[in-house]
């Protein structure tokens, strides 16, 4: 008699696994989830009354090929991180309080270690975002992926008032761009991280180079950082006219998606201290600057537009929120049509 598992699905393995992570995902709940793991369907009850116009706020996202370095050194625990920052830091920037997530894992054959690991890196993105993990779906799809290796997608969905949703459209000649740190690479430009510095280079994740502290696979795996927290504190505070996260395209591509027209962001290269992985990545792909800043964050992963006579106070505030914080660049006029963003020395 033929089964389900003689094809590569191990039922037990995946429930097994659900018993695993069921405490670790209940960890995350708010009051506002309605229904415990195991439905077809999250519930979760937001407090309409709170807001006048309440927006739904929803963003999609997963960890691209970071994922190879992850399995290169058999180190799971911090993409499921990745995966949360990736999609609240997108809904935080329009002024969204995230409020629920889902996740998305598919695999050749189900390791229940690995797949833990993962959940538990999740879990932890979720409390840092304090936000509710109401469920997910493990796929194991025998033949599809290679052995030892999976994908990663997430979801959330957050709420704003709308006449508080942050747009950027009331930026202006004036106004401040500010540079909240990253935590690395992050999450983006992994196949050109990939290609100088394995293929080309033919280093190893336990390379130990000049420009770096640690060894190269955990600065590569470093976690993304999630602001969702922040952003809610400092717009709670300051005059926040317009933020970017600074993913796929780098400073050059996502600045100006929240720029009005008729206007430029003119930023300072060398005005905050980019971290080492950056130097290392350039160097020994021979990589262009124009090309890193379209590309990578540069130690920039959340830009801020506020008024200037804002600046230093909400710089000071993000310092006390835990934050590292610069004055990058200002804002300027420009053609009538189109935005963009211009680099000065």
């Amino acid at each position: 008699m033929t089964t389900y598992r003689d094809s590569g699905v191990d039922i037990d393995a995946g429930d097994e696994f659900v018993d695993r992570i069921t405490p670790l995902v209940r960890s995350t709940f708010r009051k506002e989830v309605l229904a415990d793991l195991g439905g077809f369907g999250g519930l979760f009850k937001f407090d309409a009354a709170r807001y006048a116009e309440p927006v739904l706020v929803s963003g999609t996202d997963g960890v691209g090929t970071k994922l190879k370095v992850a399995f290169m050194m058999d180190r799971h625990d911090t993409v499921g991180i990745d995966l949360v920052a990736m999609c609240v830091n997108d809904i935080a920037v329009s002024g969204a309080e995230p409020l629920f997530f889902l996740d998305y894992f598919a695999t050749g054959k189900l390791s229940v270690s690995t797949a833990e690991a993962v959940v538990k890196g999740i879990v932890a993105g979720c409390r840092q975002a304090g936000r509710a993990l109401i469920g997910g779906e493990t796929a194991e799809m025998p033949s599809f992926y290679a052995d030892g290796e999976y994908d990663l997608a997430g979801f959330a969905v957050g709420v704003v008032d709308r006449k508080r949703i942050i747009d950027g459209r009331s930026i202006g000649p004036g106004d401040v761009v500010i540079g909240l740190a990253s935590s690395g690479v992050h999450s983006n430009g992994f196949s050109l991280v990939r290609r100088v510095l394995f293929d080309q280079a033919k280093l190893d994740v336990g390379a130990m180079l000049p420009e770096l502290d640690r060894p190269l696979g955990e600065v590569l795996l470093a976690p993304t950082r999630i602001y969702a927290k922040t952003i809610l504190s400092l717009i709670a505070e300051f005059t926040i006219k317009g933020m970017a996260h600074i993913t796929g395209g780098g400073l050059t591509e996502n600045v100006p998606r929240v720029l009005p027209h008729g206007t430029i962001a003119r930023l300072r290269r060398g005005a905050w201290p980019a971290p080492g992985i950056f130097a290392a990545i350039q160097e020994r792909g021979s990589v262009g600057e124009d090309e890193m800043f379209r590309v990578f964050n540069m130690g920039i992963g959340l830009v801020l537009i506020a008024p200037a006579q804002q600046a230093e106070r909400l710089m000071a505030r993000a310092s006390d929120l835990g934050e590292r914080a610069w004055r990058i660049g200002e804002i300027v006029g420009g053609p009538t049509e189109g935005s963009r963003v211009d680099y000065v020395r």
